[in-house]
């Protein structure tokens, strides 16, 4: 069964291209113990959206489950108002183009907006966000999935496809 912080390795591998990794520099970069990260590459492989041998991420399977199962796996509803790091719309990249009342963010300290709580799909995404630009973008892009209206959905998906394909 596929866990939520599996869509975060992923995408780490797709915006790594075909610069070499080892299992400690995922682990680094992205907070998660290695011990979930080869746990998480395995369940990967057995979905068929990575393969072991190659070390490479199945992009078209990829792209499929995101556009069409991400957000039943694993959805998610805004919750209460809390200070952290802008997500979905409010990345600083939806920003431009998106007006919004009310901002989303995932919960963070050093934060630097107050909006509705989207829980992360692993607690320490935001500090892998600050770590990685595309990254960042690309895990509001799925908020954006979980959380966002029609022409949100639209441009979060083109976004996605432009990095993952």
């Amino acid at each position: 069964m596929m866990r939520p912080q599996d869509i975060v390795i992923l995408l780490k591998l797709v915006t790594l291209e075909d610069k070499p990794w080892q299992y400690r520099d995922l682990s680094a970069d992205l907070f998660i113990p290695l011990s979930q990260i080869s746990a998480s590459l395995k369940r990967s492989e057995k979905a068929g959206l990575y393969h072991a041998e190659a070390r490479n991420v199945h992009r078209l399977a990829l792209m499929e489950f995101i556009q069409y199962g991400l957000k039943y796996v694993f959805p998610t509803s805004p919750g209460a108002m809390v200070t952290g790091l802008g997500t979905a719309h409010s990345h600083p990249y939806y920003k431009k183009f998106f007006q919004a009342e009310m901002q989303y963010a995932w919960p963070d300290e050093a934060g630097d907006i107050r909006g509705l709580m989207i829980e992360p799909l692993y607690p320490n995404v935001p500090k892998a966000a600050r770590k990685d630009e595309l990254l960042y973008k690309l895990l509001a892009s799925i908020d954006i999935l979980r959380v966002g209206k029609v022409r949100e959905l639209k441009m979060a998906m083109d976004e996605l496809k432009k990095a993952i394909l």
